[in-house]
Formats: C-alpha cells, sequence, structure tokens
C-alpha cells in the first residue's frame, strides 16, 4: 500500500533522513520506532507533503506521490493525526468533525465515530479549546478517520496523556486493526504497541536501523536497549 524507498529530507543545511525505506500492506500495522530526535516525525512530514524530499521515492497504491501539496496526499487516501492534535480550538466536536469529512459512500461517519468515542458525542456541542487533552486526542483521531482514509498515521498517538486515556487510545487501535484498517503509529509505549502492532521499525539518526515483526521485536531485547531506551 505504502512503499517508502531510499527517502531524503531535512530543514535547511541539516539533512535529517538518509535512504528511510519501509512499507505498509493493506490492513497491516506497523509502528515507527525510536529515540526523540531521530527522524520519525520527518518522515511522516515528508510522507505527508508537508516536507518536500531530497531524494527517494514514495508510492501509495503504486502511485507516485512525493511532491505532492498536502491535500492531494490527503486525497490519496491518508489521514493524519498529528504531534499535538492540532484540533480547530473555536469549532465545536462536530464541527471538528465535518469540517475535513470526505468520502462516498463513506466508510466512517459521525455516529460511526462517536460509537468509537462516545465521550467525543457527550462533548459534541463544546468547543475544541474546552476540552481535556485526551480528549483533543479521541477528537483528531476522529477528524483524521471522516476523512475515510486508507492508511491512518498517528504522530505521538499517547504522548502527554493519562494512563486510562492512554488505554482508551490502544483500544480505539485495536478495533481499528481488528476492521482492517492499515495504521503507520508514532509511540514510546512499545509494549502497548506489541499488543496489536504486526511489525516494526525503527529509526536511528534518520536511518532505518532495524525492521521486524512483534513476534521478534519480543525476543530481542537488544534492540530496545541499542535504540530505544534513553
Amino acid at each position: 500500500m505504502l512503499e517508502v524507498s531510499k527517502l531524503q529530507a531535512g530543514y535547511g543545511a541539516a539533512q535529517v533522513l538518509f535512504d528511510v525505506s519501509f512499507a505498509i500492506g493493506a490492513g497491516e500495522v506497523v509502528t515507527l520506532l525510536g529515540r526523540n530526535g531521530m527522524g520519525k516525525t520527518t518522515t511522516v512530514k515528508t510522507v505527508m507533503g508537508l516536507l518536500k524530499t531530497r531524494g527517494g521515492d514514495i508510492r501509495f497504491e503504486g502511485r507516485p506521490i512525493a511532491g505532492l501539496p498536502p491535500y492531494r496526499v490527503a486525497q490519496a487516501g491518508l489521514g493524519l493525526v498529528p504531534e499535538g492534535r492540532q484540533i480547530f480550538p473555536t469549532l465545536t466536536v462536530e464541527e471538528n468533525l465535518v469540517a475535513t469529512a470526505r468520502g462516498i459512500p463513506p466508510r466512517w461517519t459521525l455516529d460511526k465515530v462517536y460509537a468509537l468515542f462516545p465521550r467525543l458525542k457527550e462533548r459534541r456541542r463544546n468547543l475544541g479549546n474546552q476540552l481535556s487533552g485526551g480528549e483533543q486526542q479521541m477528537l483528531a483521531i476522529g477528524r483524521a478517520l471522516m476523512t475515510n482514509p486508507k492508511l491512518v498515521i498517528l504522530d505521538e498517538a499517547t504522548e502527554g496523556l493519562a494512563p486510562l486515556i492512554r488505554a482508551e487510545i490502544w483500544d480505539c487501535l485495536k478495533r481499528l486493526r481488528e476492521d482492517r484498517q492499515s495504521i503507520l503509529v508514532i509511540d514510546k509505549n512499545v509494549d502497548a504497541l506489541c499488543a496489536f502492532a504486526d511489525r516494526h521499525v525503527v529509526i536511528e539518526k534518520g536511518r532505518v536501523a532495524w525492521e521486524g515483526t512483534t513476534a521478534q521485536l519480543r525476543t530481542d531485547p537488544s534492540v530496545k536497549d541499542r535504540y530505544l531506551h534513553v
């Protein structure tokens, strides 16, 4: 579905990504792991067209998307839950959800998002800036789903959230996986990710340092020690 090949990108004179390559198949959940500052968010920004590529190729369902503007990448079927949520603070929950809704016929509707996150239905008339951090993250996920994406990308899925809210987000992602939703997720909670992810890609200093299945990650503690622990 998504094929990233020898991707290079950076900011100004600083190159951040060096020949990053990985792929995500239909219905697959893949994680992007690594310490802070290793290039995970830069990878996401480049895939989504928010940062220009300096080399390499990005293909989605066989079509090249490298260099396309972000709205064209979204139209191709990629939905982003960005780091920091970035919901519309002066729109209501429901207005946030319908603002970017697309897809005919839609796979995701307001009712389906509210069934996934009942708390959003309770707060549907509240403004975005009146929500807690956890509720804002639920809203950011719901907003991405309302674009009816073929692939959902979550950057720092549970960063800064309380344990109970994190558990709700993990439960949501498990339900999406059961529904065969393709997902790329960045998060630091490796044990939680291993409960539902198929494969893992570890980024170290802008390069893919390790790639393997959940079973391989669980049985090789050196990966965590070398690339993930602070």
